[in-house]
């Protein structure tokens, strides 16, 4: 069983940046990809940005040019790097990591974005 931590969330004012990390601590699995989503209150969960194993990254057109998805050397920590954050980027961002056995989910971690 996969265990995904993650770290970084809190509250910013609009513009400002943050940064969040998640750690498969124990990494028994490789990862096929790893990614960033966020939910909204009242809204679907959705996909900010993706890594997949060659380190290929993928972003949705709202974070574009704003936010940066990498990962260690190691394979078993991702982040993602936000910046010039806006209201909307506000919610509660969940990471996932893809295996060959499944897919599994960190706890989440709220980011708010407010003046």
């Amino acid at each position: 069983q996969v265990q995904l931590v993650e770290s970084g969330g809190g509250l910013v004012q609009p513009g400002g940046s943050l940064r969040l990390s998640c750690t498969d601590r124990e990494n028994r699995f490789v990862a096929k990809a790893m990614g960033w989503y966020r939910q909204a209150p009242g809204k679907q969960r959705d996909t900010v940005a993706t890594i997949i194993s060659n380190g290929t990254p993928n972003y949705a057109d709202s974070v574009k040019g704003r936010f940066t998805i990498s990962r260690n050397k190691a394979g078993n920590t991702v982040y993602l790097q936000m910046n010039e954050l806006k209201p909307e980027d506000t919610g509660v961002y969940y990471c996932k990591k893809v295996t060959a056995w499944g897919d599994s989910w960190g706890q989440g971690t709220q980011v708010t974005v407010s003046a």
